[in-house]
C-alpha cells in the first residue's frame, strides 16, 4: 500500500481516480443514447429492407449494428470507469436521442441506404459535437471517440456509395 502524506498506509480503494464532471458525463450519455438508437434503427432497417441488392445491404446492416452496439458498450463501460452512470433504458433513449425516427414497415434498399447513411453521419456528428469538451477533460476518452467517429464515417461512405454513380 502507498504511504499517505502523514506517513500512514492507506488501502488501495482509497486511491482516487479520475472522475467525470457532470458535463463530461452528460456528453458521454448523449453519445451513448445515439449509439443505442443507431443500433436499434439498424436492426429495424435490417428486418424491413426490400428490393434489388437486398442481401448485400441486409448483411452490411448487421455489421453496422454490431459496430454501434460495441461502440455503445465501450462508451457505457468508459462512463462506469469514470464514476458516471450510463442510462440505456428505452425511455431514456427515446426521449433524448438526436436521431430522427426510422419508418415502420417495408423500406426500399435505396431509401434504407439514404436513411442509414444519414443516421451514421448524424451519430458521428454527435460525437464530434462533444469531442472538444471530452478531449479537454480526458484525452484518453477522446481517443475512444476518434475510433468510433472513424468507423461511423467509414460505414456512412460505404453505405452511401450504393446510391451514387460516377
Amino acid at each position: 500500500m502507498p504511504a499517505s502524506p502523514g506517513g500512514s498506509r492507506r488501502a488501495e480503494s482509497d486511491v482516487p481516480g479520475f472522475t467525470a464532471s457532470p458535463q463530461f458525463a452528460q456528453a458521454l450519455q448523449q453519445i451513448l443514447v445515439d449509439l443505442v438508437e443507431l443500433h436499434l434503427q439498424g436492426k429495424q432497417a435490417h428486418w424491413n429492407v426490400v428490393g434489388h441488392n437486398f442481401r448485400d445491404l441486409h448483411l452490411q446492416l448487421d455489421e453496422i449494428v454490431d459496430e454501434a452496439r460495441e461502440a455503445a458498450d465501450t462508451i457505457a463501460e468508459r462512463m462506469r470507469a469514470l464514476e458516471a452512470w450510463p442510462d440505456g433504458r428505452t425511455d431514456t433513449v427515446m426521449s433524448s436521442t438526436t436521431l430522427p425516427a426510422f419508418p415502420e414497415g417495408a423500406v426500399s434498399v435505396s431509401t434504407v441506404v439514404d436513411l442509414v447513411a444519414n443516421r451514421l453521419r448524424a451519430t458521428a456528428a454527435t460525437l464530434r459535437t462533444h469531442h472538444d469538451q471530452v478531449d479537454a477533460e480526458d484525452p484518453s476518452t477522446a481517443d475512444l471517440l476518434h475510433a468510433i467517429i472513424d468507423s461511423l464515417e467509414k460505414y456512412a461512405w460505404m453505405v452511401g456509395a450504393e446510391n451514387r454513380s460516377a
